[in-house]
């Protein structure tokens, strides 16, 4: 009589299958893996015991997730890190770009579809534009920041025999300045003018935009600035004559738990 399947424990059934798979594939593991299961390992208690919930790696409070790289290898995060500094360095008025995560910021930026250009036109003919234009280029935003970094990188080892993040500060001030009057050339058309006055618009926003975009950490941008933030309603100072100092608010403060 055949075998009711509901007096069939599941343990039997597991060898069960465990048995016929050994014999379909010509028993090439039964010595292994399955053969030790097959002659019950799966039911033998390890000799380790399991770890107490205590010993569970437990996750760090207040651990900013979001300071991570989601574009850059390690070499250009530290580059860019280091180069945001000099162009926003910590003084006694606050903490300067590093602190304030600038080079996440960035790094967040060129890993969004603003980084590949998205929503732009990018039929030619590429031109060089008037003063008043800037350039109108054929490459990429990230390409720009990827290769005026790499362009930098050259320039400290040419000049300095060092890296660009070994290099003293005054040394990196004169690699940005030589950057910033497009005395280095980052790719055939493209000087280091254009990359300059591109990576210190995202330096800047780095500092001041949102925490939601990865810089501006704990809003200290904004406290420096004494600026509010993202209030929901100004009515109850708006007919003050002096300045009201209020305690910035992000988007998230608005995001309903």
């Amino acid at each position: 009589m055949a075998e009711n399947k509901e007096d069939r424990t599941p343990d039997q059934s597991r060898r069960s299958f465990l048995k016929y798979t050994g014999t379909a594939i010509g028993g090439a593991v039964v010595g292994g893996v399955i053969g030790s299961a097959i002659s019950g390992g799966f039911k033998n208690k390890s000799a380790t015991p399991a770890p107490s919930p205590s010993a569970t790696p437990q996750a760090q409070a207040g651990v900013d997730y979001n300071r991570a790289p989601m574009f850059f290898n390690q070499a250009q995060l530290q580059i860019t890190e280091a180069a945001a500094e000099r162009i926003f360095p910590k003084d006694d008025s606050g903490p300067g770009a590093s602190e304030l995560g600038v080079a996440f910021y960035i790094d967040h930026q060129l890993a969004s579809p603003w980084g590949v250009n998205a929503r732009t036109y990018r039929t030619g003919p590429f031109v060089k534009g008037e003063v008043t234009q800037g350039d109108y280029l054929s490459i990429q935003r990230h390409e720009l920041i990827t290769m005026g970094l790499q362009s930098m990188e050259d320039a400290s080892k040419s000049k300095y025999n060092k890296t660009f993040v070994e290099l003293a500060p005054e040394e990196q001030d004169a690699i940005l300045s030589s950057m910033e009057k497009g005395e280095i050339t980052v790719v055939n058309g493209v000087t280091g003018k254009t990359f300059f006055n591109q990576f210190r618009v995202l330096v800047m926003e780095g500092v001041y935009a949102d925490p939601l975009y990865g810089g501006n950490k704990d809003m200290q941008g904004w406290k420096m600035r004494k600026y509010p933030g993202n209030q929901m309603s100004y009515t109850n100072i708006i007919d003050k004559d002096q300045f009201v100092v209020m305690e910035p608010r992000t988007l998230h403060d608005h995001f309903v738990h």
